[in-house]
């Protein structure tokens, strides 16, 4: 009857350690999914970085929502399931990290754009800011300055220009820079304000001014990883990535200026 038991009690030993193992190793092979949150304004850049980068890290794969940066900002604060995020404008960053949101010292400048002009590439009427004045001009595309950051980007160039007034009354505001490419493209408006990086991705625009450097704040992209994620060291492996040369070179393609190190 004991060697019975014995015989029992390890073989019953043998297939916990079997199952342990087992469940282990399925635990290490399994892939984690981040989670990211990123300016509208990423889209066309991001997507590539990341075919790229999932092609050469099979165990992690990323799981991207655009939109305005004011946007994502309020859903983090209120407890969206998010591993990064990226902004468009440091302001939306700041909030997130006065409350505390953010990975200690995991903040870091990403990107660098700047802010032009558009208009649909048959318009021949509007070749200058100045020209936004014209009765001609009766509809503007700006992002909603609250909560889009290229459009608190215009309002500053408008303000320097001393038409922010004139031009508010034709304002039409989209919920994220992608909305008003759009409309520029399809003729809704007859101008639209976003970042340089927006033309390049569009055959139906082109740039008739740059806003100068000087006429707003630098158009500065930040990153960091969020304080409640539980995949850390899955995050800072892919902001190590977006510090290399293969992610350089492509969001630069794009038009971007990098400026990690």
């Amino acid at each position: 009857m004991k060697k019975t038991l014995k015989i029992t009690f390890i073989l019953l030993a043998c297939t916990c350690l079997y199952f342990s193992v087992g469940c282990n190793n399925q635990a290490k092979s399994q892939t984690v999914n981040l989670n990211i949150s990123a300016a509208a304004s990423l889209k066309d850049s991001l997507e590539e970085v990341k075919k790229i980068y999932e092609a050469e890290n099979s165990k992690i794969s990323l799981t991207i929502n655009y939109g305005s940066s004011g946007a994502l900002q309020q859903q983090i604060e209120h407890g969206a399931d998010v591993d990064m995020f990226l902004s468009a404008a440091p302001k939306q960053m700041n909030a997130l990290e006065n409350k505390d949101l953010l990975l200690k010292d995991s903040r870091k400048d990403l990107l660098l754009n700047e802010i032009v002009l558009i208009v649909h590439k048959d318009n021949s009427f509007i070749s200058s800011f100045s020209d936004l004045t014209l009765d001609k001009a009766s509809h503007i595309a700006l992002g909603e300055p609250k909560s889009v950051p290229v459009g608190e980007y215009a309002e500053e160039v408008l303000k320097s220009l001393g038409i922010l007034d004139v031009i508010k009354s034709k304002a039409v505001y989209g919920k994220d820079v992608k909305e008003v490419l759009t409309w520029v493209e399809t003729g809704n408006a007859d101008a639209g304000i976003v970042y340089g990086t927006d033309e390049k991705v569009s055959t139906k625009v082109k740039v008739i001014a740059t806003a100068s450097s000087d006429s707003h704040k630098p158009v500065t992209y930040p990153i960091a990883i969020l304080k409640a994620s539980k995949k850390t060291d899955a995050a800072k492996e892919f902001m190590n990535f977006l510090n290399s040369e293969k992610a350089k070179n492509t969001f630069e393609k794009y038009g971007f200026k990098t400026t990690l190190k």
